[in-house]
């Protein structure tokens, strides 16, 4: 029988996984990479480029790179969110027919799930490459606070890219899959703590030993849907391009190239500094004047960081005590807290969840996989090869229901 395989449809990376053996194994792509980064970019000669290879040609192709389209999936034009992001991104953002938030890049204009198609369809072929099968099953995951629209956007895209999507299920209650197939047997409450690239989600999950079987129910969600790492990054950018008017004179702010090549140090900066306590940001030739060429040089600090992106972080913790409180509990009721999302890896990040649970949060699962491998696992339970799996999740905000017929 044909594997479902599980895909993390990420803001900023995605990454597939697929049971094998009664385990659930992450795949790398082409590049030898177990993520691949959800940038979809389209070339002067009308090649369509995916993952690394997009990434690696942003800095002179900016207008037409499409990095963090999911935080437009299913979103309306006119939006708040929608008119924030209309100011950040380098490539166009236009209102369509229906009112609906699309991409205009390569002369043509694009619905955000044709534009997550293209991503879904590079995970695609990264796990027929490997199992050396077609692929057409998948369960993808979507932020725990998505809303119907956004919801049948993701169905919508995993169908163009050819894959008939067999369930939709919330990053965190994956990444409870992910971390509760391991795990002694035993009645467990979790949180899972998601901060990834574009989103934040809490979610409140019991894991249950019902006669053998793993029974994993969401006990409650919420959460941030304009809230992650990207946001972190802007930040920074934010700061280097007034530091360096402040210094030259000179606003990096309308020159797309610059722009580009700021965000590309700010995001290296970023993962640098939650290893070490300073580093340098060095961009030679950033911009030039009649007077000559202009060069970016600074030294940032772990403490400046943290100090910019603080009321940042501090934004995660209302969602999380809503979360406790709908679900009857109090932060000394949890007894793990997992964290998923690559964001979760800066220190002050797990300072404030450490500080809010009072409890140092889990390390034995991979933040950047945990949410495919439950995918995967999901799929498994699917397919009919992982047997002691029963998942109730929660639908939030609304709920429709179909009746015979329609």
């Amino acid at each position: 029988m044909a594997s479902i395989i599980g895909i993390d449809l990420g803001t900023t990376n995605s990454c597939v996984a697929v049971m094998e053996g009664g385990k659930p194994k992450v795949i790398e792509n082409s590049e030898g990479d177990r993520t691949t980064p959800s940038v979809v970019a389209f070339s002067d000669d009308g090649e369509v480029l995916v993952g690394q290879s997009a990434k690696r040609q942003a800095v002179t192709n900016p207008h037409n790179t499409i990095f963090a389209s999911k935080r437009l999936v299913g979103r309306k034009f006119d939006e708040k969110v929608v008119q924030r992001d209309l100011e950040l991104m380098p490539y166009k953002i236009v209102k369509a027919k229906n009112g609906d938030a699309w991409i205009e890049a390569g002369e043509k204009q694009m619905a955000p799930p044709e534009v997550a198609a293209r991503v879904l369809q590079k995970m695609k072929q990264t796990a027929e490459s490997y199992l050396g099968t077609d692929v057409t099953e998948a369960v993808i995951t979507v932020p725990a606070y998505f809303n119907d629209s956004q919801r049948q956007a993701t169905k919508d895209a995993g169908r163009i890219a050819g894959l008939d999507v067999k369930r939709i299920i919330n990053e965190p209650t994956a990444a409870a899959l992910a971390y509760g197939l391991e795990k002694q047997h035993g009645d467990r409450k979790i949180a899972v703590y998601d901060l990834g690239g574009g989103t934040f989600d809490i979610s409140i999950i019991e894991i249950a030993d019902v006669d053998g079987e793993h029974q994993f129910e969401v006990l409650s969600t919420n959460g941030d849907t304009f809230l992650g790492g990207e946001d972190f990054d802007r930040r920074l950018i934010d700061y280097l391009a007034d530091e360096f008017k402040k210094d030259q004179g000179m606003d990096l702010r309308g020159d797309a190239l610059a722009m580009q090549r700021l965000k590309e140090s700010a995001e290296k900066a970023k993962i640098e500094l939650s290893s070490s306590a300073q580093t340098e940001i060095n961009l030679p030739y950033i911009t030039a004047d009649q007077s000559g060429p202009k060069h970016l040089n600074l030294k940032l600090s772990r403490a400046k960081l943290e100090a910019l992106v603080e009321d940042l972080i501090s934004r995660t913790i209302n969602p999380c005590k809503t979360a406790l409180d709908d679900a009857g509990l109090s932060a000394s009721d949890i007894d793990d807290v997992l964290m998923v999302g690559g964001q979760t890896r800066m220190p002050k990040v797990q300072e404030t969840v450490k500080n809010f649970f009072g409890a140092e949060p889990r390390r034995d699962i991979n933040p950047d996989e945990a949410v495919a491998v439950g995918a995967a696992i999901q799929g498994g339970v699917l397919g009919g090869d992982v047997k002691d799996v029963l998942l109730l999740d929660v639908t939030p905000l609304s709920l429709g229901i179909e009746t015979l017929g329609g």
